[in-house]
């Protein structure tokens, strides 16, 4: 049975995360942890083997040292912080026998993973490209991590190819959407992908959480480590 504690458990994420956490036929929820409900992450670490994260940039840091500290592996959903902020300079990366290894993903949506891998491909055949991303009006970073990490794959995979523009939407109603929009001699190409409902990431958090402990690396970025 894997315990997990979840840090950011009051808001829209973190609740659905402890409901697909409860519901896990492998998983208990050791440990919901939010200001909101006056639990800080120290206070669940010693009873849990994961940490999920969906907390903000300001705090996801310091959260996912204190874990993989106490040996604690983690789970990162937060985006708009630099991957490289989790290793101090002169250390090395946070892994070994008594240190938790560190996940993290831009978006845990299987079809947006999807979306970012056929973009990548796309982009070696198609002349330009730009990105539209549109969330919910609270989301706190623009762009969003996952027009931010497909644009850094675009441009990998086609680095002769101009550098791909990203327009960001923020307003009610939305939850997560990402457009890719190509252009070439008398064509366009458009790839899109809808969250309609937070429960979509699930899977791909589940994953995580049951994967995040094989990592012989840390920290790894993307779904797609996990899944191709």
């Amino acid at each position: 049975m894997i315990r997990v504690a979840v840090a950011g458990a009051a808001g829209r994420m973190g609740e659905t995360v402890c409901r697909a956490v409860d519901a896990a036929p492998d998983m208990t929820l050791t440990g919901p942890a939010d200001p909101a409900i006056g639990v800080a992450v120290a206070d669940v670490l010693a009873g849990a083997d994961v940490l999920v994260d969906f907390t903000t940039p300001s705090t996801v840091v310091e959260n996912a040292r204190a874990a993989v500290a106490a040996g604690v592996h983690v789970v990162i959903g937060t985006t708009g912080f630099d991957p490289d902020a989790l290793v101090a300079p002169g250390e090395a990366a946070p892994r070994g026998p008594a240190r938790g290894n560190v996940f993290i993903a831009p978006n845990f949506a299987i079809g947006a993973v999807l979306m970012m891998r056929f973009a990548t491909e796309a982009a070696q055949h198609m002349a330009r490209a730009e990105i539209i991303e549109l969330h919910r009006d609270g989301k706190l970073d623009k762009p969003s991590g996952t027009a931010a990490r497909t644009a850094a794959l675009m441009a990998a995979a086609a680095p002769d190819r101009p550098e791909v523009p990203i327009h960001s939407v923020r307003l009610p109603g939305l939850v997560a959407h990402q457009e890719v929009i190509f252009g070439d001699l008398g064509q366009t190409l458009t790839i899109r992908h809808d969250s309609i409902d937070r429960e979509s990431f699930m899977p791909g958090v589940l994953l995580a959480i049951r994967r995040v402990g094989e990592l012989t690396e840390s920290p790894v970025v993307g779904l797609e480590r996990l899944l191709f």
